[in-house]
C-alpha cells in the first residue's frame, strides 16, 4: 500500500524511489526524491539493468498497470528488493501523501 511504501522510503532512506511513469507524468508531480526511467522507452529494461541489484527499491507508476508488469522485469533481471506502491501515484495521492515538483 502506499503508506507501507512511505514506511519503506522513511526506514530505509538509502532506498531508491523509482517513477516509471512517463517524463511528463513525472513532471507534472512525483515523490520526493523520484528518479524518471520511463517505461516505455525502448530501453527500459537495459537502463534498470545497469541499476544496482542489491539495493533497495520502491517503484509506482500512474495506477499500478506498468509497475505491475514491471516487476516481472525486476524479477529477470534479478533485482533483491522492489517494493511496488499498489495503485501507484494515484493511490499515494488519494492517501494525502506529499508529492513535490521535481
Amino acid at each position: 500500500s502506499p503508506t507501507e511504501a512511505a514506511e519503506v522510503i522513511v526506514d530505509d532512506p538509502n532506498a531508491i524511489i523509482l517513477d516509471i511513469r512517463t517524463p511528463e507524468e513525472f513532471y507534472a508531480g512525483t515523490i520526493e526524491g523520484s528518479i524518471n526511467i520511463d517505461f516505455y522507452a525502448d530501453d527500459f529494461a537495459a537502463q534498470l539493468d545497469r541499476l544496482d541489484k542489491d539495493a533497495n527499491y520502491v517503484m509506482y507508476c500512474n495506477s499500478g498497470n506498468r509497475s505491475g508488469e514491471a516487476m516481472d522485469i525486476f524479477a529477470d533481471l534479478e533485482f533483491q528488493s522492489v517494493t511496488e506502491i499498489d495503485g501507484g501515484i494515484q493511490a499515494w495521492y488519494a492517501d494525502g501523501l506529499p508529492v513535490v515538483a521535481p
